[in-house]
């Protein structure tokens, strides 16, 4: 059976845990829908004030190499 896209985007956040896990926090797949992921951030990553650095400069560029087809990364 083929993985589909958010298959694969719950496998790439899985390499990124363990790093946002060091920091008290953690990412939740909420869903993706044409090429937008969207995730929750919780612990001590949703009230961080580097949160959306964290979100885009890490979460989103690592999703966009291991997955072409990710347009972008919100957090709810």
């Amino acid at each position: 059976m083929e993985e589909t896209i958010k298959d694969r985007v719950e496998k790439a956040l899985e390499e990124l845990r363990p790093q946002l896990q060091a920091d008290g926090g953690d990412i939740e797949l909420l869903g993706v829908d044409q090429g937008v992921v969207k995730v929750r951030l919780k612990g001590a990553c949703a009230g961080c004030p580097m949160s959306t650095m964290t979100l885009k400069m890490g979460v989103e560029q690592h999703l966009k190499k291991k997955i072409p087809e990710i347009v972008t990364v919100e957090a709810l």
